[in-house]
């Protein structure tokens, strides 16, 4: 009988982490929002990623807080260099759902693309916790990881020369 009480906390606690533990499963998109999503992923992979950035924001306007569609526009804005804003919408997947293993991939991606690989590293361990390490999503992070970022280019008017003046 004095067992009860805690055996009774020990109980929620176990119900709440296990109801934790698992993700619902997506929505299904709007007929109109699947359809501008259709034709933005069209448009990506014939390269014109502004026509593919403006589908994807159009869906998301028709079917708000829908974690395909942001998923969608991170890597649409990624193909444009736009990493920060790319990190912006795998954040807000993972507001969405926590534990999509596209969305910490994408992000440890993004990471690796911005110069962040200690951050994505991280991003890495989190996932192999989620899948073991041996799901899609984690061995292209860690391809990402491997490779590194990408060396910064500059061109010759990022550079300039400063005059210097010197008296005779």
């Amino acid at each position: 009988m004095r067992y009860l009480p805690a055996a009774l906390a020990l109980s929620a606690i176990l119900a709440v982490t296990a109801s934790v533990g698992r993700s619902a499963p997506p929505a299904p998109l709007e007929p109109r929002a699947a359809a501008l999503v259709a034709e933005g992923r069209t448009a990506l992979s014939a390269g014109d990623v502004d026509k593919a950035v403006g589908d994807f924001e159009s869906a998301l306007t028709v079917q708000p807080g829908h974690v395909a569609i942001y998923l969608n526009l991170a890597e649409a804005t990624r193909k444009q260099g736009m990493q920060g804003k790319a990190l912006h919408y795998y954040r807000e997947a993972l507001t969405l759902d926590p534990q999509n293993t596209y969305a910490i991939a994408g992000e440890g991606e993004a990471l690796v693309e911005k110069g962040a690989v200690e951050k994505a590293r991280r991003n890495l361990a989190r996932l192999q916790e989620l899948c073991g390490g041996t799901c899609a999503p984690a061995q292209q992070l860690a391809a990402a990881i491997q490779k590194g970022p990408a060396p910064q280019v500059v061109t010759a008017d990022q550079v300039k020369s400063q005059p210097v003046v010197s008296e005779n």
